[in-house]
């Protein structure tokens, strides 16, 4: 895996949007992104252990672990 270099419009970028990270209704949470395949993964719990999940409509997964939901599966995540 190649070491991506953080450039000056990358960190203004996340400035930019900082308050979604900040709004988001979690202190810790983990974010994945696979290039190749187009999918963004959001962690709410580690590990997940997610018992079921459900494809929204608009290409998003929700994993499940009883009623709580501990992850997100964006699929097409650069389209949006």
């Amino acid at each position: 895996m190649a070491v991506e270099t953080l450039r000056h419009k990358d960190i203004q970028s996340i400035l930019d949007n900082l308050r979604v990270f900040l709004d988001v209704p979690f202190r810790r949470y983990w974010v994945d992104y696979d290039e190749e395949a187009d999918v963004l993964y959001i962690g709410f719990r580690k590990p997940q252990r997610a018992t079921d999940s459900e494809l929204t409509n608009n290409g998003m997964m929700v994993r499940k672990r009883g009623s709580e939901i501990v992850g997100l599966t964006i699929l097409e995540a650069s389209k949006r």
